[in-house]
Order: C-alpha cells, then structure tokens, then sequence
C-alpha cells in the first residue's frame, strides 16, 4: 500500500528555510506516511532547487504566485491526502501522529500555531490566530492544510491568486475545517523585521479589505510595500 500524503510547498528563493522545513517531516516517512515532497517554485535565483533536488524533492516551476503554485504543486501530487506547507514552517514533534489520527475523517485540519520566537508579543500574535482559526474557522497558510484530494477537488482547490489564497480556501471549507493536536512552529523574521503590532495590523487590515471586495491585485502592492 502506498504512503498516503503528499506534502506540497511553495518556495521563492527559500534557500535559508527549506532544509529546516524537510527534516521536520522525517519523522512521516519514518511512519510510512509521506509518499512525495513536491517543491513548486516561482523562479528562485538562489539554491532553492539545488537543496530541493538534494532532499530527493520532486520539482516543478511557474510564475511567481503563490496560490497558483500551490495549485500547481497539489495538481501533481499523487497521495489521496495533502499537507500543504509554507517553507518557513516547521511542524512540530508528534505531528504525525496528529494526522495519522486524522486519516479517517472527512474533513481537512489545521496545526496550531507558534512562533520561533520568544517573548509576550509572539505569544500574543499566535494565540489571536488560534483563536481566530476556532472561532471564525480562517486558519492562515502558516498554520499548515491537511486536506483529503477528495475534498480538495471538491472546493476547486487553491485559487489561482498571488495574495489571500488560504482564507479562499478556509472560506470554500467553512464547516469542514478542524484543529489538529500538533503544532506549526513558523519563522517570526517579517514580524521582528517590520515589527509585530504593525505587521499584525497590516495582516488584519489587508483580510478586511479582501472581505470587502477589494482586488487582489491591488492587495498585493500595498501588502508588499516595507
């Protein structure tokens, strides 16, 4: 019997975090569970390829977006389930477990999320979106996605958009999200860089506007501004 996940991310010059993000999925093929590593990149000019070629990932390259790259990444992938990734994520000990668990439902899960980072503000920004993953059922893309092809193909998988891509997809499996017993350590490196209450503040304005209707488009040149 083949191993069930494939396991999907999205890279762009990524050569600092994706040798992190690999070793900590060991521990599912340890388990029998991972079947592929697929790396979809939008035209890394550092040695993402290379690292990706070393770790025995499979390759395939686009345009510069990340919803349409992981569309790309998830129409390759061969597993009846996907867990789909940001490279500056790492998943915690156990987490295979956690999805072994979830093998049987129907539904699609999320980890929670942590920041590699220490202090009050970290804590803080990760337990707003915990909270927000519960309450509102709006998990980000560093929170992971463990999504059944089935129900993947179902919603019409990731859309085609270089911003907000996750909450599309959080929003098509309203009802059908559900927190797993893992954690989701992700790079605190924009926060600290741009500072948390600004760049929490920046998260949450750019979410409102996409809510009211706003372009993607346009979302993207103020989101990426310093």
């Amino acid at each position: 019997m083949r191993a069930p996940i494939s396991v999907v991310i999205p890279t762009l010059n990524a050569q600092a975090h994706l040798a992190g993000c690999a070793a900590a999925l060991v521990e599912g093929v340890e388990a029998g569970l991972i079947r592929e590593l697929i790396i979809s990149d939008g035209g890394s000019s550092d040695d993402t390829k290379e690292i990706a070629l070393g770790i025995g990932a499979e390759w395939i390259s686009g345009e510069a977006s990340r919803g349409g790259q992981l569309r790309r990444g998830c129409a390759k992938a061969r597993g009846v389930w996907l867990l789909v990734l940001h490279v500056d994520t790492q998943l915690g000990a156990g987490w295979s477990d956690a999805v072994s668990a979830h093998l049987q439902r129907k539904d699609a899960g999320y980890f929670r999320l942590k920041f590699a980072s220490r202090g009050l503000a970290a804590r803080v920004v990760a337990g707003w979106a915990n909270l927000r993953s519960r309450v509102f059922g709006l998990p980000y893309g560093d929170q992971g996605l463990f999504i059944s092809r089935e129900l993947y193909d179902d919603v019409g998988g990731f859309a085609n958009i270089a911003l907000m891509e996750d909450v599309a997809m959080a929003r098509a499996l309203k009802g059908r999200l559900t927190a797993l017993d893992g954690v989701a350590v992700t790079s605190a490196e924009k926060y600290e860089r741009s500072g948390w209450v600004r760049r929490s503040t920046r998260n949450l304005w750019t979410l409102m506007q996409y809510f009211a209707g706003v372009p993607v488009d346009r979302l993207v040149r103020t989101y990426r501004k310093p």
